[in-house]
């Protein structure tokens, strides 16, 4: 195959669906068969990755040069080159050095913290069936390239923008195009190039799902040329700011707006008292590195991975890192019973006539209908095909009406010896609406409005029972039909197909423990209410209230916002009711989680805080979903909602470090630069202490959270924050003014005070860690090993550093003993009141 020409956007991209197969694959070298591999890679590096360009990732070079982009150490480094040919060359190259350490180390746990995200997504990457070499075959969706071949079934998202070649029953929804809530019928053939979108009956969209059916499609366009990609390059749309999100940018903001005033107000009055105009200068932007929180969103980064990797190790892939926080964060948990609060293994109970006695031709003609069924796997045909047994040799499938949400129905046309048959099975409501007859046990036929309240009976008692009843129906055809699905109706019902699926035995404790985390488990369910009754007085949530779907229906949003707080089981509810559920528990205040797996629970996940599925889910949605569990079961969801709480403690870890002696040493500098006759510390010393005191709180990913921390939700809270930093920056503050009017009173030189103000700078920032990282006392709380390993290195390094040969560069003299002595005793003191001040600050505020 040899494909020289690079097909036409103009016809190709803009009305492809005006175009008939044949045209497509002439002008695209391509065949029903599909391409073959060879030339599947020469069109991957023609066309590019079918992705679209926000899904791009960043390379090493960019996220190293990212490392420099604030614009405080753009000014820096700018100033440190003027001072190169203008003042002291020597400070310049310290000045860049650590600035340079300081970036490699950000780059470092960055790309460490990338890659092994990278390692965990691929676990759940879905793949898309496509014909090569006239084979069937799996391969990533960013692979695909026009001329393609692909292959899809109900739940799979569509690649690609693709034209039809062959269809049966294929529905697709379309509402992230189109906005209709409907699905659309799709079949073969051409459509006129000025059709609106919802009228291209021939053509599927990249990122749009298959309800039901399945399809056969040839591939046009990929990535940026797709319609959805043309959208996304017109609007550049983001997606939704996270609650963390917004909080690490209020806290941002916050400690900006300080840091832009003291820095304006430093250098203006230094040179105002007519100290050297670039030293000044460098003073302040070093103060500025020193209080700015530029660790923060690698802090952040690696705080995100390292609990995404702990939660892994749970079972649970985190895909989107900001949604670890509201994971941790939520309040409320909705989830669907099968599976999940179950064993997922449905079991047939029984089949049933009208009069509810056994019946061997239910048996067999719910058997024929899921022997028959191709729609897509459900475990409903699964249990009826393990558990009857028929010889079906006899039989021919002539036609096939899938199930889909609508109509809640799956039909099979089938002939045995020449007689054709239409078989229904489905949901019991939906079932009865088709028949207008009812066949006895003992084959007599009476009409369905004479025993309509008997069947009704029957329906209750068995879901009292927590039992699911399905309906079956058939109905003789004289010859087979061009539309099948027009014949379900003036049908017989021949009688019921009764299923459990038993609660799993851990599940009641689970849900007990999930309540004793603070969040509320609430059960969204197409069941009957009084099988959700039975299954949630199984599950030991006795007394809950239940609102069911018909009701929903008929309630104001503010009515279903009102009943929220104590609705725990939604029975009867629609495909399309979940996700006004969700919204209505958002708006109600809570942050909700959604756990679902089917095609049906994409717009309810994508309206959660929190999108939960599982890795055996429909592709559309696990796509949809931030979360993926390794398992569908309650104990990983469990764990993993610990471990994003342990991941946002150690966030909130980093933010009261930066906050506490960090701000406040910094703080004080400032201030005592307008006092003294000199600058307290170098800008290279400055950089130095802030570099130094990094390295510690690299490590807070690993730390240890105390059990309190994680026993409730916690979101940001930036007024708790700037009371923290006032309090324990005040406290931090009055031994700064310790250390300096000590060092003047001993009337050291001037290196010395400058070696004796940076060693009780960094000293007393790295070992405050250990205060402010739990609301425990320090000897009731225990750090992690990292974490303790580092900061005393910090320590004894600094201790170190005026012996060392490159003091007198740094501009560090050894101090005396006893001046190191008294010093010791101000650190000392130092982390004493910051106990004593945490025990007070906590006892009047909450976090």
């Amino acid at each position: 195959m040899n494909f020289q020409r690079k097909p036409s956007p103009t016809r190709q991209d803009a009305a492809f669906w005006a175009i008939t197969v044949d045209e497509h694959m002439e002008r695209l070298h391509a065949t029903p068969q599909g391409l073959a591999q060879r030339e599947a890679e020469k069109r991957l590096q023609r066309f590019g990755a079918n992705r679209l360009n926000g899904k791009k990732k960043t390379g090493p070079w960019r996220l190293f040069l990212a490392q420099f982009k604030s614009s405080i150490i753009l000014i820096l480094l700018f100033a440190t080159g003027l001072s190169f040919f203008l003042h002291d060359r020597i400070d310049a190259v310290i000045i860049s050095i650590i600035v340079l350490i300081s970036g490699i180390l950000g780059f470092w746990q960055e790309q460490s913290a990338a890659d092994a995200v990278d390692k965990l997504l691929a676990l759940v990457r879905v793949k898309v069936t496509v014909l090569r070499d006239n084979r069937i075959l799996e391969t990533w969706p960013d692979e695909l390239v026009p001329g393609d071949v692909v292959v899809l079934k109900a739940g799979d998202v569509i690649p690609a923008d693709c034209l039809l070649l062959a269809a049966d029953h294929l529905f697709i929804d379309e509402a992230m195009l189109s906005g209709e809530s409907y699905p659309v019928e799709k079949s073969p053939g051409t459509v006129a190039a000025d059709a609106p979108l919802g009228k291209r009956n021939n053509a599927l969209w990249m990122g749009t799902h298959v309800q039901s059916g399945e399809a056969k499609a040839l591939v046009v366009a990929t990535g940026p040329r797709t319609e959805f990609g043309k959208l996304s390059e017109r609007i550049r749309r983001k997606a939704p700011e996270t609650d963390f999100e917004r909080g690490i940018r209020h806290f941002g903001y916050l400690l900006m707006e300080v840091t832009l005033i003291l820095v304006i107000l430093i250098f203006a009055v230094n040179v105002y008292l007519h100290k050297p105009v670039i030293d000044s200068f460098l003073f302040a932007l070093a103060l500025a590195v020193g209080l700015t929180p530029q660790l923060l969103p690698a802090v952040i980064s690696i705080n995100l991975a390292h609990g995404a990797k702990r939660m892994a190790e749970e079972k649970v892939i985190v895909k989107q890192l900001t949604s670890i926080e509201n994971f941790g964060s939520m309040n409320v948990l909705c989830s669907d019973k099968t599976g999940t609060l179950t064993e997922g293994i449905v079991h047939v109970k029984g089949a049933l006539d009208a009069a509810g006695n056994p019946s061997d031709k239910v048996s067999r003609y719910a058997y024929l209908n899921s022997c028959f069924e191709t729609g897509f796997a459900n475990p409903i045909d699964e249990a009826v095909r393990g558990a009857l047994a028929f010889d079906v040799g006899h039989y021919r499938k002539l036609a096939e009406v899938p199930y889909d949400f609508y109509r809640k129905r799956l039909s099979v046309l089938v002939s045995d010896s020449g007689t054709e048959v239409l078989i229904t099975k489905g949901a019991l409501a939906n079932v009865l609406a088709a028949c207008t007859q009812v066949e006895n046990g003992d084959g007599t036929l009476a009409d369905i409005e004479e025993v309509r309240e008997s069947i009704q009976q029957h329906y209750e008692a068995f879901s009292a029972q927590g039992l699911r009843t399905l309906g079956v129906a058939y109905k003789p055809l004289a010859e087979k039909r061009e539309n099948v699905k027009e014949e379900e109706k003036d049908m017989l019902f021949l009688g019921f197909l009764t299923l459990f699926d038993p609660p799993k035995a851990n599940c009641a404790q689970t849900i007990r423990q999930l309540g004793q985390l603070g969040v509320t488990l609430k059960i969204i369910t197409g069941d009957n209410r009084w099988v959700a009754e039975t299954v949630s007085r199984e599950l030991g949530l006795d007394g809950a209230k239940i609102l069911t779907g018909p009701e929903i229906a008929q309630m104001s949003g503010n009515a279903l916002i009102n009943l929220m707080p104590e609705i725990n089981v939604f029975a009867e509810v629609e495909p399309n009711q979940k996700e006004r559920i969700i919204l209505a528990l958002k708006q109600a205040g809570f942050v909700v989680g959604y756990m679902g797996d089917g095609i049906n629970d994409v717009s309810a996940l994508h309206a959660a805080d929190v999108g939960i599925s599982v890795d055996s889910a429909a592709d559309v949605a696990k796509e949809t979903a931030q979360i993926v569990l390794l398992e569908k079961n309650l104990d990983v969801l469990l764990q993993g909602v610990k471990e994003g709480r342990i991941t946002f403690a150690n966030t909130l870890k980093y933010v009261f470090m930066a906050t506490s002696a960090n701000f406040g040493n910094m703080f004080s500098m400032a201030g005592a630069s307008l006092i003294l006759p000199f600058l307290p510390l170098l800008p290279k010393q400055i950089l130095l202490t802030n570099l130094l005191t990094d390295f510690p709180e690299m490590t807070i990913a690993s730390d240890r959270v105390d059990s309190d921390m994680v026993a409730q939700p916690r979101r940001w809270n930036i007024r708790f924050i700037k009371k923290f930093m006032v309090t324990f920056g005040f406290v931090s503050s009055i031994f700064d003014y310790m250390t300096f009017g000590l060092l003047l009173w001993l009337q050291v030189p001037l290196e010395q005070f400058r070696t004796g103000w940076f060693l009780e700078s960094v000293i007393s920032a790295a070992l405050i860690i250990f205060v402010v990282r739990s609301k425990k006392p320090v000897f009731k709380s225990r750090p992690g090993n990292y974490l303790t390993i580092t900061t005393w290195m910090i320590v004894g390094l600094t201790l170190a550093l005026p012996y060392l040969p490159l003091a007198p560069l740094i501009g560090f003299q050894p101090l005396p003993l006893p001046t190191l002595g008294m010093l010791g005793v101000i650190v000392l003191s130092y982390m004493i009141t910051a106990e004593a001040a945490k025990r007070l600050f906590y006892r009047g505020t909450q976090l």
